[in-house]
């Protein structure tokens, strides 16, 4: 059972939370909803909020779910579920029904916020800003080879407004 905890008693490396573990982005309700995987973004202190920032492709179907919402979850999941976020980050939700596909089960959070059942920890956001990325602000030439097709990616900073963690078992 997931309870409710306050971001900053997070006891998670944070980046072995993004870069390692990954992370699904989801955006939209029970009704329509998108989530992919990720394993770019970060966490901090900004305006005086705990923030996270993600980055979404504006090729990627759940672009269109973040355009929409005002709101958004990111859902970390125990090792077991690897092969679950490796189908959701290279099938397109315009094609498949991931949950189906994967096994995952959408839940109904605060205010309609979709997140995974089988989530060890879950991150509800508020959208706080975005930004396209503009490849004349990359200061280390490298970052280009991030974007041969020229798809730079949109950052959104969210507010984390409510972070649930499963128990242990």
């Amino acid at each position: 059972m997931l309870q409710t905890i306050a971001p900053e008693k997070l006891t998670d490396n944070v980046f072995d939370l993004v870069g390692k573990d990954w992370m699904l982005i989801t955006a939209g309700d029970l009704q329509k909803y998108n989530t992919m995987t990720a394993s770019w973004g970060g966490f901090g202190i900004l305006w005086g909020k705990k923030v996270c920032f993600c980055v979404v492709r504006p090729s990627r179907y759940t672009y269109q779910f973040m355009e929409a919402s005002d709101r958004f979850t990111l859902s970390f999941f125990p090792e077991q579920y690897r092969e679950a976020l490796n189908f959701c980050g290279s099938k397109s939700g315009r094609d498949v029904d991931k949950a189906a596909a994967t096994g995952l089960t959408p839940v109904a959070g605060a205010g309609g916020l979709v997140y995974f059942d089988q989530a060890r920890l879950v991150m509800e956001c508020a959208k706080l800003y975005y930004q396209d990325l503009d490849p004349a602000h990359f200061l280390d030439p490298g970052i280009e080879k991030n974007y041969q097709g020229r798809d730079y990616h949109r950052m959104y900073i969210g507010e984390i407004t409510r972070c649930l963690l499963k128990e242990a078992e």
